[in-house]
């Protein structure tokens, strides 16, 4: 768990971040999932952290550990996601490539990735606490109400006011 709150801590914007205690608290809830990806020898490679709500998981947080990146286990983490969710729609938010950024070329390289991995990207973006996002889908389409319902179900209706349709 050390190396997985380590990794989310540097991996992810602080305004992309949930507290960590909450997360938590959630996964105690059943209600979100938090997993270590290893190896077969038990070597810390990343973490993923979903959040369910009905026939939806959303990959709330996916990062291979900087040592392991560009080696597959990403694209491999993903195969072995789609099979665990099977009949399950699989979805997940990026920052938007097309805002002006800092990070652009890393936006498009991660937009990139998740396509050549049968992501399909939604006719809607939103506005997830101040950040413009895609969101991605694969075993189905989800619409903006399913998608923001997740927010207000599993959180409250006062963390759902923080998501709103960008189009």
């Amino acid at each position: 768990m050390d190396r997985l709150r380590d990794l989310y801590e540097t991996a992810f914007p602080a305004d992309e971040k949930k507290p960590f205690p909450l997360m938590l608290k959630k996964q105690e809830e059943g209600s979100m999932e938090l997993m270590s990806v290893e190896n077969e020898t038990g070597e810390f490679l990343g973490l993923v952290i979903m959040i369910h709500h009905k026939n939806i998981a959303l990959l709330d947080y996916f990062a291979i550990a900087p040592e392991g990146r560009g080696k597959g286990i990403g694209t491999e983490v993903l195969r072995l996601l789609r099979e665990r969710y099977s009949g399950k729609i699989i979805l997940l938010e990026i920052e938007d490539p097309e805002e002006p950024a800092d990070n652009t070329p890393e936006r498009l390289r991660r937009r990139g990735f998740y396509l050549r991995n049968g992501m399909e990207i939604m006719d809607f973006k939103v506005w997830l606490f101040g950040v413009k996002m895609l969101v991605l889908t694969v075993g189905g389409r989800v619409c903006f109400e399913q998608y923001h319902e997740i927010f207000d179900t599993v959180f409250s209706p006062a963390i759902g006011k923080n998501v709103t349709l960008a189009n």
